[in-house]
């Protein structure tokens, strides 16, 4: 691929991931504003841009976003997400504490951008994904997840350990969706041209008024 092709494919995924994270803060309707505190667990992958994107609405939003990216890409695109939170003051930690009851504590709730669909199972079993997962397993806070709960395959299969509480579909909702049994599970996917949805044989949702989110 030269220069100026890639450059065109960063673009496409840039407008794609603040299209459709540009929505996550909007979920979130059942956190009360005096409930503010939000853990951001971003993977080395597109999901964890996603996750970067989504913290830098809920700064806008005035909830309060922390965010652990521990591996971060060198992708220059992923890079300018990185930047923009340190930029809005969002604190990255540096390490994920290993007492859990210490993130049960100090927030509200979990964004869990980890592993997307588009990550291989292996990745599941290392790090710093590894850690990661095994945190999830055990808090007792909501989680939210992006897309694919983590650790989850994306087709038809068994459902992995993680229990979240809510789930927002980007696009369309993935086959994984129907052994989602949490509280809400939202679609993020009003921005679907309709060339695509022809091809891929999604059908449209009904979104309230201007509302670019629909409770499933």
């Amino acid at each position: 691929m030269g220069p100026g092709a890639r450059i065109h494919e960063q673009e496409k995924i840039r407008q794609w991931i603040n299209r459709t994270s540009s929505l996550l803060a909007f979920p979130l309707l059942s956190l009360p504003r005096r409930q503010r505190t939000l853990l951001v667990l971003c993977g080395p992958a597109q999901n964890g841009a996603l996750g970067l994107v989504c913290a830098r609405h809920l700064r806008t939003f005035d909830y309060e976003p922390t965010i652990f990216y521990p591996k971060r890409s060198p992708d220059p695109l992923f890079r300018d997400f990185t930047t923009q939170c340190e930029k809005m003051d969002i604190p990255f930690l540096s390490y994920l504490p290993t007492e859990v009851q210490l993130i049960n504590d100090a927030y509200n709730a979990v964004v869990d951008a980890v592993l997307g669909a588009e990550v291989a199972e292996v990745a599941q079993g290392t790090e710093p994904c590894a850690a990661m997962l095994a945190t999830l397993r055990h808090i007792r806070i909501p989680i939210v997840s992006l897309d694919v709960p983590s650790g989850w395959t994306a087709g038809p299969g068994d459902s992995g350990d993680i229990s979240p509480a809510v789930l927002v579909s980007l696009a369309a909702p993935k086959e994984v969706a129907r052994r989602f049994q949490g509280r809400r599970h939202f679609l993020a996917g009003r921005f679907v041209p309709e060339e695509l949805r022809r091809k891929f044989g999604i059908s449209p949702a009904e979104y309230p008024g201007s509302d670019c989110v629909v409770a499933l």
